[in-house]
């Protein structure tokens, strides 16, 4: 009998660790692996594109991937670890509770917007966290043209001010006077905690985007906490009331609940603090990658952030060392070294930094063909040839 790989989540890290294991399998000489992909749709949904337009055009089909690469793809949406049975309750598309055993579990389940209890935001709220949502702000702004002008419908309010909201604030004004007319007069407003644009970035970093968003013409809204939102607007907490059709959060994240009953470490994001190899600590055969690890990416104290740039090699590695694991082949300690940002900065360009500090290499144009060309071509799943895909999957091949 097989033994089984069953990796939770078909996201960057979820994808990328079954091709890993395939990978190796295949390197080993050795048929006797199954992996097992469990995920509602076999598809890849390319998260850091949901800012843009055309929304449901950003997903990729990873079924001719998986069946060229012998990789099993079960439809279903997990709910429950049984670590004691070694094994997983998940819900079929017809709504019927399954359990399916597994010899190792890598654990990419991802992660989901946090509200912070924030009254209204559910109810009157946007957000772009996944493709569903995304799409719900879409329709809505396509909507907004055929309401009266006023400067509420002309407002969209964008709750945060990190990568997200500040990638949506700078495609919004292009996008609103597209809808609207060029004359036409719009608003967009990021509400930030912090004391100054982009406060957790480097100075360099900081000076590009408040000079772009400066020139597109966005607001900030500092030293600002969000108290309630409404059908029309949003009230902060110093009672400043700002009049908005469209109140988008984006203000945090937090890793998938799948798995709280195991007894493991989790960090404030939810995450698991996981080993070099990146197993969950006192569970041998489990291991967690993307969103769901807490893992070191070097020596020098930094840790893999909830970003696709690490969910790709923290898949690659998980997906090795878990088919390792049952092939006898040592484990690969995940490390990261090289970190970089590409900022999208709408119709001002792009920004891109290397390193941990951040400092500014490209800016304008040239950074935003470089932008295009990573959400664009580098983060797409590889092409379903088997050559092709395993030579991606190294998880010590070169990335950024």
């Amino acid at each position: 009998m097989k033994q089984r790989i069953l990796i939770i989540g078909s996201g960057f890290a979820g994808m990328w660790s079954a091709v890993s294991a395939a990978r190796l399998a295949h390197l080993q000489g050795n048929q006797s692996l199954e992996i097992a992909v469990l995920a509602p749709q076999p598809e890849l949904r390319v998260r850091p594109r949901f800012y843009e337009e055309n929304v449901t055009s950003l997903t990729a089909d990873l079924q001719p991937l998986f069946t060229e690469l012998n990789i099993r793809f079960i439809a279903g949406h997990a709910e429950r670890i049984d670590a004691a049975e070694n094994g997983v309750w998940y819900k079929t598309a017809e709504a019927e509770s399954t359990f399916i055993t597994y010899d190792r579990l890598v654990v990419a389940s991802g992660s989901r917007l946090h509200h912070f209890g924030i009254k209204g935001i559910a109810e009157h709220g946007f957000d772009i966290d996944q493709l569903e949502t995304a799409q719900r702000l879409e329709e809505h702004l396509s909507s907004l043209s055929s309401r009266p002008e006023s400067e509420a419908r002309n407002t969209v309010v964008v709750c945060g001010g990190g990568f997200t909201g500040i990638e949506l604030a700078t495609e919004l004004p292009t996008r609103l006077k597209a809808l609207f007319g060029a004359e036409t007069k719009t608003k967009v407003v990021v509400v930030e905690r912090g004391s100054v644009i982009g406060g957790r970035y480097s100075e360099a970093l900081r000076d590009i985007i408040r000079d772009a968003s400066e020139e597109l013409g966005v607001e900030w809204r500092l030293n600002a906490g969000v108290e309630v939102v409404d059908a029309s607007g949003v009230t902060l907490q110093d009672g400043t009331r700002i009049e908005a059709s469209t109140v988008v959060w984006t203000a945090g994240v937090q890793a998938s609940s799948l798995g709280e009953n195991l007894t493991a470490d989790r960090d404030a994001l939810g995450r698991f603090i996981v080993a070099e190899n990146l197993q969950i600590p006192g569970y041998s055969n489990i291991f967690a990658t993307g969103d769901m690890a807490h893992a070191k990416t070097d020596d020098a104290g930094n840790t893999a952030l909830m970003t696709c740039q690490h969910a790709i090699q923290l898949g690659k590695f998980a997906g090795h060392n878990a088919a390792a694991s049952l092939l006898d082949v040592p484990a690969l300690p995940y490390r990261q070294v090289n970190y970089v940002t590409c900022l999208d900065l709408g119709a001002w360009g792009a920004v891109y930094t290397e390193g941990w500090d951040q400092q500014v290499k490209l800016v304008r144009e040239e950074a935003k063909k470089l932008k295009i060309a990573i959400t664009n071509e580098l983060i797409y799943p590889p092409k379903a040839e088997r050559d092709v895909a395993f030579a991606a999957a190294d998880p010590l091949a070169k990335f950024v």
